[in-house]
C-alpha cells in the first residue's frame, strides 16, 4: 500500500478551496450530530477558516482531507491530535461530511490508512478514540480497522435530550503488526 492511499479513497493535504464544502456538511445536524462537540452549532465560513490555518499550520497534529481514488472526491478529514511524544500516542478524529458515502466502506478505508500512517510513519504506539453509542457505522468502522472497546464514559453525552454513553476504543501498534503480517 502506498503510504497514504488505500483502496477507496488517499489522504491528502487539506485545500484551502474545500472550506466551502466543510462548512456546508457542518451546518447539516445529520453530519454534525455525530460529532465531539457538547454543543451543536452550525459553523460559519470564517470559523471553519480559522480551523483550516491552525490545522494546516499544525506541528503537533496531522490532518487529511478525505479524497476518492476514482473522481478525486473530497468527502471528509481525519486527524491524529493530542499527540504525546513520550508516551507515542494519539488521538484520531474523522468524519466523512459527504453523505453519499456513508455506509460503503470510505470511512473504514480512510481510517485504515491513518492507523497505516500513525504506526509506520509517525512512529506511535497507540491510536485511541472516542465515539458516540449510537454511532454504529462508526463502531462497526473501527473494529474493521483493529480497533478494541476498552470502556464506556457512560451517559456522558446529552444529545437530542437524551443522555448518551462515549465509547473509547484503542488500536496498538503490536495488534495492527500481527493483523497485517
Amino acid at each position: 500500500m502506498e503510504l497514504l492511499v488505500g483502496s477507496l479513497v488517499r489522504l491528502a493535504a487539506i485545500q484551502r478551496e474545500d472550506l466551502l464544502i466543510y462548512t456546508r456538511w457542518f451546518r447539516d445536524y445529520e453530519v454534525q450530530r455525530f460529532l465531539m462537540p457538547d454543543v451543536l452549532t452550525p459553523q460559519t465560513e470564517e470559523a471553519e477558516a480559522a480551523w483550516y490555518e491552525r490545522a494546516s499550520l499544525s506541528t503537533e497534529s496531522y490532518t487529511f482531507g478525505i479524497r476518492t481514488l476514482t473522481d478525486d472526491h473530497v468527502i471528509g478529514n481525519c486527524s491524529l491530535f493530542e499527540i504525546s511524544n513520550k508516551n507515542r500516542v494519539a488521538t484520531f478524529g474523522i468524519v466523512v461530511g459527504d453523505k453519499e458515502y456513508w455506509g460503503k466502506g470510505y470511512g473504514a478505508d480512510a481510517t485504515r490508512v491513518m492507523v497505516h500512517f500513525a504506526f509506520s510513519e509517525a512512529n506511535l504506539n497507540r491510536v485511541q478514540l472516542e465515539v458516540y453509542a449510537f454511532n454504529a457505522r462508526a463502531i462497526r468502522a473501527y473494529e474493521k480497522v483493529g480497533f478494541v472497546h476498552e470502556g464506556t464514559r457512560r451517559a456522558a453525552l446529552f444529545r437530542e435530550g437524551v443522555y448518551h454513553d462515549i465509547h473509547m476504543m484503542a488500536i496498538l501498534r503490536d495488534e495492527w503488526l500481527l493483523s497485517n503480517s
